[in-house]
């Protein structure tokens, strides 16, 4: 295979660690994804292996179909989901899946989370919604992370009774919204136990998205003074 996806291979093993790191998985559920840019491939994680064993050489490439085209292990069972995604989304280069704790009781009671912090506006642009209840196995997950993202703000969904899927520009992109995903859940959990969380006003919201995705975070590295 190629020198990038053999790069990809190695990226994609990282970020597992990255889901540990968090506290954003159990056992071995969860995975990652990425697109091989100007191909119709994908590397995703080997399905049921521990995370401790994760390694570049493990982890599978599949084409947009799912279908394994290297690797010595099966796929991890949600890559029907990930390689719709992937077709309908060819914006989108990399997929996460968790099941991290606040997120997912979130999911269990089928709502989506409203946008009462400054730091959700900026990631998420908005609520972080809920999708419909789907089965594992096909691409019925697939379809209703597309029908509930397109044309929404937010990288992540709530994908009823199951857990979170997030989506980004790159497999990194992708585990920095489940990672935020995460501390939102809590933090809105945590708000509701207090009491009535206070809404942000939508215009609000959006210069908040907008200053967080177009200013935010180093753009140039200014020179020294002399």
């Amino acid at each position: 295979m190629s020198d990038e996806v053999a790069r990809l291979r190695e990226t994609v093993a990282a970020l597992h660690a990255e889901l540990v790191r968090y506290n954003l998985v159990a056992w071995t559920a969860g995975n990652v994804s990425a697109r091989v840019p100007g191909r119709d491939l994908m590397v995703i994680k080997p399905s049921g292996v521990s995370y401790d064993d994760l390694r570049p050489g493990n982890m599978v490439v599949c084409d947009l179909d799912g279908v394994v085209v290297e690797g010595d292990l099966a796929p991890s069972s949600d890559t029907a989901a990930h390689a719709y995604v992937y077709r309908a989304m060819p914006d989108v280069g990399g997929v996460v899946h968790t099941h991290s704790g606040y997120a997912t009781a979130w999911a269990a009671c089928g709502e989506s989370i409203p946008c009462h912090l400054t730091a959700q506006a900026d990631e998420f642009g908005g609520e972080i919604p809920i999708g419909p209840f789907a089965l594992i196995g096909g691409d019925d997950i697939g379809k209703g992370i597309v029908a509930t993202l397109t044309g929404h703000r937010s990288p992540a969904v709530l994908m009823r009774n199951h857990g979170v899927f997030t989506i980004g520009r790159t497999a990194r992109d992708a585990v920095k919204a489940a990672v935020m995903c995460e501390d939102v859940a809590r933090t809105a959990h945590l708000a509701r136990t207090l009491g009535d969380p206070v809404p942000i006003a939508a215009e609000d919201i959006d210069s908040l998205y907008a200053r967080y995705q177009n200013v935010y975070g180093q753009t140039t590295i200014p020179s020294a003074r002399r």
